[in-house]
């Protein structure tokens, strides 16, 4: 799911913005938006089913595909 808000968010971008100078910010950029977006944003309608007070999104997860997205898009551009 990360991965199909990742390329969609990244044509969003590029169709907005075709003429983008610097490529590595904008594959960081786009690559933790979209795991943002996917992981946690697309999840909260998951917290009324737990039935939990208080929720937190993230975690190691979300973590590791911030961390990774910087890493693929410094190797990739």
């Amino acid at each position: 799911m990360s991965l199909l808000v990742a390329a969609i968010y990244t044509i969003v971008v590029l169709a907005q913005f075709p003429s983008v100078d610097n490529a590595f910010a904008l594959a960081y950029v786009c690559g933790v938006l979209s795991t943002l977006i996917g992981a946690d944003l697309t999840n909260l309608g998951a917290i009324k089913k737990i039935g939990a007070q208080v929720a937190s999104i993230g975690g190691a997860g979300t973590f590791d595909g911030v961390f990774l997205s910087g890493i693929i898009a410094v190797l990739l551009a």
